[in-house]
């Protein structure tokens, strides 16, 4: 992993086209421009559009280990994972909090980032040289402004304060600039999400045929929502939860499995990609003899980071890099008769349950020892990327190993579940703890397989007061979004952090990472380091 390419921090050596606004609300309230540029077209800014999405599929920093590292591997959830011998610097860095200042991973992050950002400041320059107002390009700014607040959120919640490029930048020298305060970079974020909310469309098939996930209002909902969680402003997050629901475009597949089949069928058939529980996913598809033929694949490395390693025989249990797998910490925070333990965790040694729980009808081969001889090196992999073990998949792909065993697997960044739960929240932070406890319900009553309200599996629990209600919506998050990125954000802004992670390692310091020294090193010191680091 040491050996991947470091990079140049983008929005300095490569930031030809900025947009020269500070937010995208002037698409809202469109004023004559001066500029103009002849060679451009909607083609253009379709492309530019389209390459945010490549970069969410492709770059590290969102897809593959960085991503892993940053939003699981910190938590109690998760580990480190494949072998010993594997990436001993993440167990350093992410696993026990000796943060680095300047490590392959890290740097990628932060540059990948800021690529996501710089890509979109060159649509939206586009998008204003070319002065659009035809309803495709108005939906190619809505999709910029999403994913430059996404980007900016990401960052955000990683780092605290961080440089906000909310210009054109004509000089290399003027990206030269200190961070900006977080209260900014929020209205930053907000004036983004307004302008994604009004120009998205419902839904993806607005887009036309062939645009499957696509971006959305209910995403740039979802997303603003979240902002405004972390912000502990409960009345926004409740209205924009609210407007996601009353969408009627989402609602919560039959089975909590479902969320990670790769198709419908017959067995399966609430679930598939894109599914009716799916807000926004990061897209990956691939074709019938893709490993032969690289034209055939649009696939993306997140399943297969994560997919079982196994280094010896049999050879066909070697499907992935083995990362981010589950901790016996959060085997043992599973009420051993919820349902969603053997869908969210693959045991070593056991069957992987059938279709009932997410599997295919296989035993795993055994955990041997910490390097995997003779065996597996870990005990329990993350199962709600398992489907890289899909036999008909591996089949028609023609990927068998690790090098390309699960790459059609979709990244699951939004769930319709998330928008409940994180109406549960606000609603009993804000005095509603009938509408916290029947959002909870709902969740609740799935992950049992919709038993009813007399089930005394994953049993309904009622609202007693707001303390009780509270704790029982942390430990739904818990359970229902286990594996999935969220936990370590959530214990930070909870501020459960030092109680839960301390014993791991964790202070109070490391709920924000240090901003990467080859940053600080190109703007010759004007970016300043975190405080703590």
């Amino acid at each position: 992993m040491k050996n991947y390419k470091k990079l140049f921090w983008v929005l300095i050596v490569a930031a030809p086209m900025m947009i020269a606004v500070s937010g995208c609300k002037k698409f809202l309230d469109r004023k004559p421009l001066t500029a103009t540029l002849d060679d451009l077209n909607q083609g253009a800014l379709e492309g530019h559009v389209l390459g945010m999405y490549n970069i969410l599929r492709s770059n590290a920093g969102f897809s593959t280990l960085p991503w892993l590292d940053f939003h699981s591997i910190r938590d109690d959830d998760a580990q480190k994972g494949s072998d010993i011998n594997d990436g001993k610097e993440v167990v350093t860095e992410f696993d026990t909090y000796n943060y680095s200042k300047d490590d392959w991973a890290p740097n990628t992050y932060w540059n990948d980032h800021y690529t996501m950002i710089n890509t979109a400041n060159t649509a939206l320059y586009t998008a204003d040289s070319l002065k659009v107002s035809d309803p495709a390009s108005l939906r190619n700014v809505g999709e910029a402004c999403f994913f430059r607040a996404y980007a900016y959120w990401e960052l955000v919640k990683t780092y605290g304060e961080v440089p906000l490029i909310n210009f054109r930048i004509v000089n290399p020298k003027d990206g030269l600039i200190d961070k900006s305060p977080v209260t900014r970079l929020y209205t930053f974020i907000d004036s983004n999400l307004q302008v994604a909310a009004q120009l998205l469309p419902v839904s993806s098939a607005d887009y036309g045929n062939g645009f499957d996930g696509r971006l959305t209002k209910g995403a740039a909902n979802t997303l603003w929502a979240e902002t405004y969680l972390f912000r502990k402003d409960w009345a926004k997050t409740i209205g924009l939860c609210n407007q996601v629901i009353a969408s009627g475009q989402y609602s919560l597949n039959a089975n909590f499995s479902d969320n990670w089949r790769e198709w419908k069928s017959a067995a399966s058939p609430g679930g598939w990609k894109n599914s009716p529980e799916s807000i926004f996913e990061m897209q990956a598809t691939t074709g019938a003899g893709a490993q032969a033929n690289s034209k055939l694949d649009n696939g993306t490395d997140f399943g297969t980071s994560q997919q079982v390693r196994q280094n010896g025989a049999p050879v066909s249990w070697n499907l992935g890099w083995g990362w981010n797998a589950p901790t016996q910490i959060l085997v043992d925070a599973f009420d051993p008769a919820d349902p969603r333990k053997q869908q969210t965790i693959l045991f070593s040694g056991q069957s992987d349950g059938g279709t009932a729980l997410g599997g295919f009808g296989a035993t795993v081969p055994a955990y041997t020892t910490p390097d995997g001889t003779g065996g597996l090196a870990q005990k329990y992999w993350n199962k709600k990327i398992y489907t890289g073990n899909d036999p008909a998949m591996r089949l028609f792909t023609g990927w068998v190993n690790n090098n390309g065993a699960a790459r059609w697997i979709n990244h699951r960044i939004f769930r319709y579940a998330e928008v409940l739960l994180m109406l549960a929240e606000a609603a009993n932070e804000n005095g509603d703890g009938v509408t916290a406890a029947a959002n909870l319900e709902l969740i609740r009553n799935r992950a049992s397989g919709n038993l009813g309200p007399t089930r005394t599996i994953v049993p309904p629990i009622p609202f007693i007061n707001q303390t009780q209600m509270r704790t029982a919506i942390k430990n739904e998050r818990h359970y229902e979004l286990a594996m999935e990125g969220k936990r370590f954000y959530d214990l930070v802004r909870w501020g459960d952090a030092v109680n839960v992670l301390g014993p791991l390692g964790y202070t109070n310091r490391a709920r924000y990472y240090p901003i990467p020294q080859q940053a600080i090193n190109l703007t010759g010191g004007i970016l300043k380091q975190n405080p703590e680091w």
